[in-house]
């Protein structure tokens, strides 16, 4: 069961009731008002025959409708489907939130989808109302509409950091699209901040119950020094972005909310990093949805009340991540992490305020001179770092989650735990189970459900597709996390299925 709602009735009973778990999930357009509005808009509900629903704001923009100055519906978290699904859609939406119309066009949005321009708009237009030009649009406005509310930036600032070629096409779609003027939409904020340019502090939304201490002790047990630094109520790192070096910094004050600050090297990088974050602390997920699918067995109902809004974790770097699941094959998180730290400190880039993690060169190149252990995991490690440096091995989140899988396979010393580890962090899917995780097994043990991988993953079915979530409440619940049996030095990491849960 999720709070998707399919049907007109019950997206009506849900706009009528002003629920707020569907804000972000679709938007109510009026014909009679011609504006449209979240679910939760606390205007007078219109009339069903005035009324028509819409997968997104931008398909909304293209059928003739501004969005309502009351209750601002691009300011809604973002849709939970996009994590949900993995069909070419939701894929889609993955890349244009990280920037690839900006930086490629339409052309390159399709190559990466395996599409033709002409047909991959036809698509996204049956499914979601609009194309992808449409969608990258609706993308800029909202990511404006960010930074005018929330930061003090110099409009022209917003203008390119949003993502749009001039200020006068940013001028122009926040008119159309919002019926104000950039500066109309600043007065109208509730508060001020400041920010210098190429740099943005503001708050991210997000559907609650929220896990934060949970997320930041994660963040803790493997933040490499130099990189990364995490507290009980903070986590920032430094990272590559098309532009340059990028920062962030996300904290959580005592109301529970979540402030993100950040600097970057070229404005342009703050949306696809504000994209970034968002899937690093699993924002856009629909976690009473989740939760209440998971109590539906009895079994897991004392995990969830334990821990409500659990989140699972993402990437920060599709490449980066594959480096360092790969490294943390059958070690502790401990011996994961003092391999990833010297490895961060002899090969990583250094900047003027902080450390860059290896490029895939430079590993591919010297991650021999400095990994230690078998030497058959060393040169798994290197190749599938040169695989992803000459481009032989694509990693993006805007994969398909069995190709993924299947091209991460095929490479040595890869086997089905680092493949599916990855596509639960890269790809946000919300259905992995790693049955072969020596801690998720201990923790299902203690949870009373079954210990043996076999077993697990059998009973585990009933639960799709919210198996990460309870891999997540598993590896929380495990008592002790013990190290797993290492196989000798001689033998070739190819299906590494007994490993212990790592970085």
């Amino acid at each position: 069961m999720t709070f998707s709602a399919t049907g007109f009735d019950e997206r009506y009973r849900a706009i009528s009731a002003r629920d707020t778990r569907f804000d972000g999930q679709f938007v109510t357009a009026v014909r009679s008002t011609g504006i449209y509005c979240r679910p939760s808009c606390p205007a007078r509900t219109p009339k069903p025959q005035n009324v028509t629903f819409y997968p997104t704001s931008a398909a909304a923009h293209e059928a003739g409708y501004r969005a309502c100055k009351r209750c601002l519906p691009e300011a809604a978290p973002g849709s939970p489907a996009w994590d949900i699904r993995g069909d070419t859609a939701a894929r889609a939406m993955r890349l244009i939130s990280d920037g690839v119309v900006e930086r490629e066009g339409v052309p390159g949005l399709a190559a990466r989808l395996g599409y033709s321009s002409r047909h991959l708009t036809r698509l996204l237009s049956t499914e979601l109302g609009a194309g992808p030009l449409a969608l990258a649009r609706a993308h800029r406005a909202h990511t404006a509409r960010m930074l005018l509310v929330g930061t003090d930036m110099p409009i022209s600032d917003v203008a390119f950091s949003a993502g749009f070629a001039s200020i006068r096409q940013c001028n122009d779609t926040i008119r159309e699209v919002f019926a104000l003027t950039p500066g109309e939409l600043r007065a109208r904020r509730r508060s001020h901040a400041s920010a210098a340019p190429g740099a943005i502090d503001l708050v991210l939304p997000y559907r609650g119950p929220l896990d934060a201490s949970g997320i930041f002790a994660w963040m803790a047990a493997r933040a490499v020094p130099g990189i990364e630094e995490a507290t009980a109520t903070s986590f920032s790192r430094y990272l590559r972005m098309s532009g340059g070096p990028a920062w962030f910094e996300v904290r959580q004050d005592e109301a529970a909310r979540l402030h993100l600050r950040a600097r970057v090297a070229r404005l342009g990088d703050l949306a696809p990093l504000v994209s970034t974050v968002r899937r690093i602390f699993d924002l856009d997920a629909d976690p009473l949805a989740i939760d209440e699918a998971l109590c539906a067995h009895p079994e897991l109902v004392s995990l969830v009340a334990r821990t409500p809004g659990i989140r699972v974790p993402g990437s920060a770097d599709p490449h980066e991540m594959l480096i360092r699941a790969m490294v943390g094959q059958q070690i502790t998180v401990v011996a994961a992490r003092t391999a990833l730290i010297a490895l961060a400190e002899a090969l990583g880039e250094r900047t003027d305020s902080g450390l860059l993690f290896p490029t895939m060169t430079a590993i591919a190149e010297r991650g021999a001179e400095v990994l230690r252990g078998p030497a058959a995991r060393i040169r798994a490690i290197t190749g599938a770092a040169a695989a992803l440096a000459d481009g032989s091995l694509r990693l993006t989140v805007g994969d398909d989650g069995a190709e993924q899988r299947a091209a991460l396979l095929a490479m040595p010393g890869i086997g089905p735990w680092t493949a599916d580890y990855v596509r639960m962090r890269v790809l946000g899917d919300p259905d992995v189970l790693l049955p072969g995780d020596v801690a998720l097994r201990a923790g299902a043990a203690a949870a009373g459900l079954p210990g043996e991988a076999r077993a697990l993953t059998a009973w585990s079915e009933r639960t799709a597709p919210w198996r990460s979530y309870l891999s997540a409440h598993l590896w929380r619940a495990a008592p002790v996390r013990p190290a797993a049996r290492r196989r000798p030095a001689s033998a070739v990491p190819r299906a590494d299925t007994t490993v212990k849960e790592n970085s």
